[in-house]
């Protein structure tokens, strides 16, 4: 190996490793405030490129009735609890608000081609087709068994992720997609050549971190999102809503993993289960991070980013136990490490 194959190693590893630690910050968060162990964070990621190709190949996505059929549950819990309630007067913003607005995007992608539509406005389309399945996730699987075990959440988060990955085969089918680059610019730093993609996502990656380090630091709703973390029992006496907490944290989940896809898709085909281990490798560094510490949890994934590009050098078959096998001193470390809490009630 020689210095500009090296270079191109690190290259390779940063842009991975900047996805990966989004995703491990998502994990972190939604682990922080929920307890879940949010397994199905990699399906956004997939949702997300696979959506994106869908409007430029001018197709109507599938996610659009997922959303749909997801908003026709929800208003159908949320107008029962409204009538046992005899809360009468929030049942037309609970159909409008669950229905009425897939249904209006529905009409606004048939009379408009997709395909016709400027970039930005595609990726913004994308974004508000998969964004919406995270909060609705958490009103239909995760809000009425808030209180449960650690144990019993991540077996509702595997029956998620299954169920997931069998409504993405159903939407967009066995073969994958790759978007055009968003840009063909390279340049030159001495020996090495750096894609202007690649640039692109490390940049859009750090003005995401960026962005949710003020959102954490200078907004109300930031700021209660981590006290929850921080204490849950302290955060819903001061008046802070679990629910709300929970359903915030799945919301920025789905954004940053629906974000991170499309970044991704002009870099690699993605499929529709392609989530499941990009997901996984972000999940590794949120391992390293020990689920609590963001800054920890990001600097592991930038290392399973790079571990996996110069293992994918050394030993292309073996990158995949390579990096997963990093679980195991973490995990061994901290086990011997780290006194034992009993888990709230």
């Amino acid at each position: 190996m020689d210095l500009q194959i090296a270079l191109l190693l690190a290259q390779d590893g940063v842009t991975n490793g900047a996805i990966y630690a989004l995703l491990a910050l998502a994990l972190v968060l939604v682990f922080a405030v929920t307890r879940v162990i949010f397994i199905p964070q990699g399906e956004f990621v997939a949702f997300g490129a696979l959506t994106l190709a869908s409007l430029q190949a001018g197709k109507l996505p599938g996610t659009l009735w997922l959303v749909f059929g997801m908003g026709v549950a929800i208003t159908a819990i949320e107008v029962a609890l409204a009538l046992n309630e005899r809360h009468l007067r929030r049942i037309p913003l609970i159909v409008l608000f669950n229905c009425g607005l897939p249904l209006l995007l529905a009409g606004f992608l048939f009379a408009v081609s997709p395909a016709t539509l400027p970039l930005p406005v595609q990726v913004c389309l994308a974004l508000i087709l998969v964004v919406p399945l995270g909060p609705m996730i958490h009103r239909l699987a995760y809000q009425p068994i808030a209180e449960a075990s650690v144990l019993v959440l991540l077996i509702v988060s595997v029956a998620v992720h299954v169920t997931l990955v069998g409504l993405g085969l159903f939407f967009f089918g066995a073969e994958g997609s790759r978007t055009p680059a968003f840009t063909d610019n390279s340049f030159e730093i001495g020996d090495a050549l750096l894609q202007g993609q690649t640039l692109l996502v490390v940049v859009c990656s750090i003005v995401l971190i960026i962005a949710l380090y003020f959102f954490f630091e200078r907004t109300i709703y930031g700021k209660a999102l981590r006290a929850t973390a921080m204490n849950r029992t302290g955060a819903r006496l001061m008046g802070i809503s679990a629910t709300l907490a929970g359903r915030l944290s799945f919301t920025l989940a789905a954004l940053i993993g629906a974000f991170s896809g499309i970044l991704i898709s002009p870099i690699t085909t993605i499929y529709y289960d392609s989530g499941f281990l990009i997901g996984l490798k972000g999940f590794v560094g949120a391992i390293v991070g020990g689920l609590a510490s963001y800054p920890v949890a990001a600097a592991g994934a930038i290392l399973v980013g790079l571990l996996e590009s110069y293992s994918s050098f050394w030993a292309s078959a073996f990158k995949e136990v390579i990096v997963f096998t990093l679980i195991i001193p973490v995990l061994l470390w901290r086990s011997l490490t780290t006194r034992r809490i009993e888990e709230e009630d």
